[in-house]
């Protein structure tokens, strides 16, 4: 695994935590932190999609190492 993939995978990880916590407590963290639909809060959005998309077609176009039992 790459650095671009680790790095995607840990940007999902915070994105899926910052839904957690509005889906939980109706608190948006990025929005905290930046601002509501500030330009910045805008770019961690656009950034942490297309980090999900990036690791959505790595996973999917990358060769896979079979292992037979």
């Amino acid at each position: 695994m790459n650095w671009i993939t680790k790095t995607c995978l840990l940007l999902m990880v915070v994105g899926g935590l910052n839904w957690g916590m509005v889906g939980l407590f109706d608190f948006d963290l990025v929005a905290f932190l930046f601002g509501p639909m500030t330009i910045l809060s805008r770019i961690v959005y656009i950034v942490v999609g297309l980090a999900t998309v990036w690791a959505v077609v790595d996973y999917f176009y990358s060769p896979k190492i079979m292992v037979e039992e």
